[in-house]
């Protein structure tokens, strides 16, 4: 696997960070720089351990599942696709509140968005692949991501496009204004 694959996947896996850091950028009140980190440490960290967990036990399992490797994979990468399209569907509405960056609230949502990392270094264990090299990677591009996705929340909310009920009627003031 070479480096174009790893950074391919690495930009996968970060997409659900990526959608919940945006989220918690909009629901920033006062901007600290530190708030822009924190989403990215926790999601980077997370997104770089689970395959390291994954490639560890699909590694100690290798030699009694090595004939079914192939199918293994096959099914793993079909679940993570499989609920990458029904997430992507699914239309959750939540309550728009102030994000608070708590220990076990940041945990839980990182254990939540790498999941599918841990079923990608159970299959990165079928291949030859410098797992190290690969957490490196995954780690860094999530967490360049997830900061990105906070800042780029807080511009949205901060540009008054979104107000406390997170829909678009200030922005459409100003496009009635604008028109009018």
């Amino acid at each position: 696997m070479g480096l174009l694959e790893i950074i391919l996947i690495g930009i996968s896996l970060s997409m659900d960070a990526f959608a919940v850091s945006l989220c918690m950028g909009l629901s920033i009140k006062k901007s600290r720089f530190i708030s822009y980190l924190i989403p990215g440490l926790y999601f980077g960290t997370f997104q770089a351990l689970m395959p390291l967990l994954g490639y560890f036990a699909g590694t100690l399992f290798a030699q009694y599942i090595s004939h079914l490797d192939h199918w293994i994979a096959f099914a793993l990468l079909s679940f993570i696709g499989t609920k990458m399209i029904v997430d992507g569907i699914k239309n959750k509405e939540e309550e728009h509140k102030e994000h608070n960056f708590s220990f076990l609230k940041m945990c839980m949502l990182s254990l939540a968005t790498s999941i599918d990392a841990l079923a990608v270094g159970i299959t990165m264990s079928f291949f030859e692949v410098n797992i190290f090299f690969a957490i490196m990677i995954i780690g860094i591009t999530t967490f360049v991501l997830s900061t990105a996705g906070v800042i780029s929340g807080r511009a949205c909310s901060s540009k008054c496009f979104i107000n406390s009920r997170g829909n678009f009627r200030k922005s459409m003031q100003f496009e009635v204004k604008g028109r009018g």
